[in-house]
């Protein structure tokens, strides 16, 4: 059995995930339903995660997208919201449920198992088809049939157990608030493992199974996949790892230019091994506390610092905080220059912009 270099996985990892070479071909529909779904627990990241990996990108078009919900920003992987298509939402809702499910119980214990579940599910089901509805609303309803339950357990379990999607415009650019929720219709009957452990391997292999089970935040998968049609190789630590019989692995010296990487992107969260794209070192500098995972930027395809956007009075300002110092003039060079057009995407109405390697 091969054994891949780390380098190897992570220029494949890149590759997949358009961050060698930006795309050209796929429109920002598209590159959704290649990555399968972008994070999206703020709503504005997911759309600096598409102009990262897209040669050029429109902010309206993503915003037309969830206005005519072809797109979608609704609970899913690891039971946080992301932007995913209509179609994979509806196709894969089934799979990710137990997901949805179980962090219920993780977060609310007791709490979320002693509420009448059936009775519910079937009056929030009833409120829901009137339209959209804001989670308090949803809350003030729903007291009346759980007098004495938890009003924010109640409110995660409606969101776990029925298919649900933040309407527009709370699921735009710049929209803050409490986003209203709707029903999603149209989902299948069944889950497809198999199917979306495919669509995994295509825009995050080669990976193991714990890899995908960090990505969904199911659990005990490996007795449920059929692997024997897999390419199968080994990582440096020896572990088991899988792949499509016809996605090529990149080269390990394959040229990888600096990218900047928006806050709880997928790339970070999305292997058990994190390695291939971040040192342990790093972590503790990226992955805050309450969950959140803030903005960083890649030399030579690993994690290298962290940025931010300011405005203050009429500039705009891009910060970078290099982890450790960048030795080479190219890569400080392109970053600064990657910079630059990503504050002014970010902020357009700004007068004055700058970037700030600190």
């Amino acid at each position: 059995m091969i054994t891949l270099s780390l380098r190897t996985l992570n220029r494949t990892t890149l590759a997949r995930q358009r961050l060698l070479q930006r795309e050209t071909d796929l429109d920002a529909y598209e590159l959704v339903q290649h990555l399968v779904a972008l994070q999206a627990q703020v709503v504005n990241p997911p759309y600096i995660g598409l102009w990262t990996r897209m040669a050029k990108l429109r902010r309206d078009t993503v915003t037309q997208y969830l206005r005519e919900t072809s797109i979608l920003r609704a609970p899913f992987l690891r039971s946080t919201l992301h932007f995913i298509t209509l179609r994979d939402y509806q196709a894969f809702y089934p799979t990710i449920q137990p997901a949805l499910i179980r962090a219920l119980g993780s977060f609310f214990g007791q709490k979320g198992k002693s509420l009448p579940k059936e009775a519910l599910i079937a009056a929030a089901r009833e409120l829901m088809s009137e339209g959209s509805h804001t989670m308090m609303r949803i809350k003030t309803e729903l007291a009346e049939v759980a007098p004495e339950g938890d009003p924010d357990a109640i409110a995660y379990l409606v969101r776990s157990y029925l298919p649900m999607h933040h309407a527009p415009p709370g699921c735009m650019w710049g929209i803050g608030g409490s986003p209203a929720y709707k029903l999603v219709s149209g989902v299948v009957d069944k889950p497809n493992l198999l199917g979306l452990f495919k669509r995994y391997l295509a825009a995050f292999g080669p990976a193991s199974i714990k890899d995908f089970q960090v990505w969904t935040g199911l659990t005990k998968l490996k007795d449920l996949i059929d692997t024997s049609t897999f390419v199968q190789y080994r990582d440096e630590e020896g572990r088991e790892l899988f792949d499509l019989p016809d996605h090529p692995l990149s080269d390990a010296d394959m040229p990888a230019p600096p990218r900047l990487i928006p806050e709880y992107d997928n790339l970070l969260l999305s292997h058990d091994l994190r390695t291939r794209v971040i040192a342990d070192e790093y972590r503790s500098k990226v992955f805050l506390s309450a969950g959140r995972v803030i903005g960083t930027f890649l030399i030579d395809g690993f994690v290298a610092g962290s940025w931010k956007i300011t405005v203050k009075k009429e500039t705009a300002t891009l910060t970078l905080t290099p982890f450790a110092p960048i030795t080479h003039n190219a890569d400080q060079e392109q970053l600064v220059a990657e910079s630059d057009q990503l504050v002014r995407w970010v902020e357009p109405h700004a007068e004055y912009y700058q970037v700030k390697l600190v």
